[in-house]
């Protein structure tokens, strides 16, 4: 592998974890306020792609252009499920919570399938195969979109936390949930609108990865699996360990497929994931 491949592969492995990030970033906040490990979250990745992929049928709206649609309506989503099935469990005994977001994964990945058959399907783009150069490496511009979108939709969500009221009310439950009940606020108003935005990203996150990458009703699985990666590998509850975490995945999945063939490539992240938390078993970025 000469210096070239290897600069490019950890160029395309940044450019993914961009969008990893965010697709942690939601996962965190949804387990910093509530608690819960969310198995539903490759899910709402998936619907967000046949958002995206349905809006470019039949509306011919740009992919990127539908993230004004799709990022209210997984809000909405989210929202919904959370008032009806999350909400009852909060406060029960964690494989409880496990069964009912594995429950609510099976049951979107079903009603998928049932809607839209199991065949792989894509959205094509007339600038798909623009390329950006950067020194002696060409980068895709739907990639580079991805990595842009991801991170953007991140900083906005940050600036969200810190500046605003509501910002402020979901950081200190998350910080301190009976703290926060006994200064008055409504916690489970925060914990409605942190599943919704929780969900938001992951629906965020599908739109910018389908210009690129193939919708089916279990493309989920694939992002979920990286989603925990990132966030344990981070920490759980921080929000730029997500952040960093997502690139120091995205980069290894990228040099493992340069330097294995085929699928034992992923055997470059997880070892990565395994060795680190044999050492700091919170996360990278948690004391």
């Amino acid at each position: 592998m000469d210096l070239g491949m290897l600069l490019e592969a950890i160029a395309y492995g940044l450019l993914s974890g961009g969008v990893y990030a965010l697709i942690g970033v939601g996962l965190n906040l949804i387990f910093g306020v509530m608690k819960i490990i969310n198995f539903a979250h490759g899910s709402f990745l998936m619907l967000g792609m046949y958002c995206t992929y349905w809006l470019s049928i039949f509306f011919n709206i740009d992919p990127y252009v539908s993230l004004i649609i799709t990022i209210p309506f997984l809000f909405f989503i989210g929202i919904i499920i959370q008032k009806f099935l999350i909400n009852p469990i909060i406060g029960y005994p964690e494989d409880n919570q496990l069964v009912l977001t594995m429950g609510v994964m099976l049951f979107l990945e079903n009603i998928a399938l049932f809607l839209w058959g199991p065949d792989f399907r894509t959205v094509k783009v007339s600038y798909a195969g623009t390329v950006f150069p950067l020194f002696n490496i060409r980068l895709n511009a739907l990639r580079l979109i991805a990595f842009v979108g991801g991170l953007f939709l991140a900083l906005i969500l940050y600036i969200f936390l810190k500046k605003t009221d509501i910002g402020k009310a979901i950081r200190a439950s998350s910080e301190e949930r009976e703290g926060a009940y006994a200064v008055g606020i409504n916690v489970k108003k925060i914990q409605l609108i942190s599943f919704g935005i929780g969900t938001a990203c992951a629906g965020a996150a599908g739109t910018l990865i389908t210009p690129f990458f193939y919708i089916s009703p279990t493309v989920g699985h694939l992002f979920l699996l990286t989603a925990f990666m990132v966030v344990v590998l981070g920490g759980m509850g921080s929000f730029f360990g997500a952040i960093f975490g997502g690139f120091i995945i995205g980069v290894m999945e990228s040099l493992g497929a340069v330097i294995f063939p085929g699928s034992i490539g992923q055997i470059v992240p997880f070892s990565l994931f395994v060795i680190i938390l044999l050492f700091k078993p919170k996360g990278l970025f948690m004391r």
